[in-house]
Parts: structure tokens; sequence; C-alpha cells
């Protein structure tokens, strides 16, 4: 049985990826490219985008200049 932790957990995953997809999109950056410039596998970062993936904080900073923003832009977007 999952715990109110966990379920914090995985909503705050999915929003922090759909945040950042959605910022991508809007900067019409394919997922490859982010992935480049954030020094991140593609695979990697769209596990980040679908929330599979625990975020480091570097690699926060990584994908939010990648988008042109900071951290708290993308946690702002998604809704933390």
């Amino acid at each position: 049985m999952r715990n109110a932790s966990s379920e914090v957990d995985t909503e705050s995953l999915s929003a922090i990826g759909q945040a950042i997809r959605a910022m991508r999109l809007e900067k019409h950056i394919s997922q490859e490219e982010l992935a480049h410039i954030s020094m991140l596998d593609r695979s990697h970062l769209g596990r980040i985008e679908r929330g599979e993936r625990n975020l480091s904080i570097l690699n926060l900073i990584r994908v939010a200049r990648g988008l042109g923003c900071t951290p708290s832009a993308v946690l702002h977007r998604a809704g933390l």
C-alpha cells in the first residue's frame, strides 16, 4: 500500500515533468536538443518529463538553464 508521502512524491515528479515538457514545447526545443544542452541522455530527460525519474537539484539547474529560466520558474510552473 502506498503512503501519503509516496503519493505526494509521485504527483510532484509528474507536475515537474509536465512543466518541463510544456516549457520546452513553448520554446520549440526538441527533447533531444534540450537533453544535449542540459548534458542529459535523451531517454533520461524523457523519463523526467513523464514523471518516472527523480530529478536531482543539479539536473533541475541544468534543465532550467537549457530552457533559459531558473529552477524556481520550473517549480513555480509545476505549482510547487
